[in-house]
């Protein structure tokens, strides 16, 4: 391994990020958005609990039935700093809106990272959704197997 490859594998504390929305304003509707974006994020990125730092989540104005930190804890993230907001209030923003910045203490680059846009919020990041991502992979598997 060269200095740089060193260099580039020391554990650093990266944001990971994803949003979604909620079908309504009700604890189940948000409690399952959120615990559906947090598994993907969590099974894309191989993450385990104890590497995660802290977790900041935040909703749109238009969210107030229920903490989506509470899917973290559901989740099994009970020894983690989690901390819930509102997002700022913008007219054409998205509602219903659940967001996400993860601080995940890893040795993964920032390009490695898979950070994940679900339901309504995928126009918020097109590059990050399901969509795109499985797109990318396919091609990234067809250009392995051409050169084989």
């Amino acid at each position: 391994m060269t200095t740089s490859d060193a260099k580039a594998r020391q554990i650093m504390c990266r944001g990971v990020r994803g949003a979604t929305t909620a079908d309504a304003n009700t604890r189940a509707a948000i409690l399952d958005a959120t615990r559906e974006m947090l598994t993907l994020i969590i099974q894309l990125n191989q993450m385990q609990a104890d590497d995660v730092a802290s977790v900041f989540f935040t909703t749109s104005s238009d969210l107030n039935a229920e903490y989506p930190a509470l899917a973290a804890r559901q989740l099994g993230w009970t020894e983690t700093a989690l901390m819930c907001a509102h997002e700022m209030d913008v007219p054409q923003g998205v509602k219903l809106a659940i967001r996400v910045m993860i601080h995940w203490n890893t040795d993964r680059t920032k390009e490695e990272i898979q950070h994940v846009y679900l339901r309504g919020a995928v126009n918020l990041r097109p590059d990050r959704s399901l969509e795109h991502l499985r797109n990318t992979q396919e091609v990234k598997q067809q250009q392995e197997q051409s050169k084989q």
